[in-house]
């Protein structure tokens, strides 16, 4: 199978790189793997000091493959990594279940984590960059909480960081829109550490200093302010309840075969 994320370690910083340019590192199943598999992998590195998380190509990562949801158009199903089989109330890593755990991991890792962030986040790219501990995005980057377009809810463990990030009604409007917003707007809805013209080397600018300072203080830094938000827990698994009962479902099949054909929805009143 092609590689989807490489890592190299240079004095305590690990470089992860989403390697699927040509696909603007969608998230496929490979992807949705080898994710979970580098957290897993880098949270038992004892000489890691601190991460950078970033996307090769012209975009960090671009959502869930299109591929998904071509096959979602024409018999259904849930477009994450298992496809059909997979029960997304499971809790298959401790508090997340499997697709969650591609974001969740990166929050759960013991040191911190930068994502660099260049062209588009969208949807379950978003939320994969919502795992890090900062976001610095480049000028032109642009974000979105797409999921509402494909009729479906963010359920990749956005919920919980972002209700610490984002003011609510800011968050309820990005939500219900899928609106893309731009790295200026980011920065002003607190969704941006910083903006920069090169956010991978002021990502690794950054890194470089962190991995200077006490590993113990910098490790106890990132449990303790982990802990400073509300029990994730029940967010969690209402991403995977709320997200199981739209997928397959009338609306959101015909929201995905409107968007593939291009053309308005035609959606049913709910009932």
């Amino acid at each position: 199978m092609e590689k989807r994320v490489e890592v190299t370690m240079s004095e305590g910083v690990a470089d992860v790189r989403l390697v699927r340019a040509d696909k603007m590192n969608a998230l496929d199943a490979a992807m949705f793997e080898a994710l979970v598999a580098t957290s897993a992998r880098l949270a038992e590195e004892k000489g890691l000091r601190a991460v950078v998380l970033s996307g090769e190509g012209r975009a960090f990562c671009a959502g869930l493959d299109m591929g998904r949801f071509a096959a979602m158009k024409e018999k259904g199903g849930n477009g994450v990594a298992g496809g059909e089989k997979r029960d997304l109330s499971v809790r298959t890593h401790g508090l997340a279940n499997f697709p969650q755990q591609a974001v969740w991991g990166w929050r759960q890792l013991p040191v911190p984590v930068i994502a660099a962030i260049q062209g588009v986040a969208f949807g379950g790219g978003f939320q994969l960059a919502l795992g890090a501990d900062m976001r610095f995005l480049s000028p032109d980057a642009r974000m979105s909480i797409m999921e509402i377009k494909w009729g479906l809810v963010p359920d990749m463990a956005g919920t919980p960081i972002l209700a610490s990030l984002v003011r609510d009604d800011i968050l309820r409007e990005l939500t219900f829109t899928g609106r893309i917003f731009s790295a200026q707007e980011a920065l002003s809805y607190g969704l941006a550490t910083r903006i920069c013209d090169d956010p991978r080397a002021s990502a690794f600018e950054l890194a470089r200093e962190i991995a200077g300072k006490s590993p113990d203080a910098i490790r106890a830094c990132k449990r303790m302010l982990n802990n400073l938000t509300v029990d994730p827990g029940p967010a969690l698994l209402a991403e995977s309840v709320e997200q199981m009962k739209l997928m397959g479902s009338p609306n959101q099949l015909e929201a995905v075969r409107a968007n593939i054909d291009k053309r308005a929805p035609r959606f049913a009143d709910a009932g």
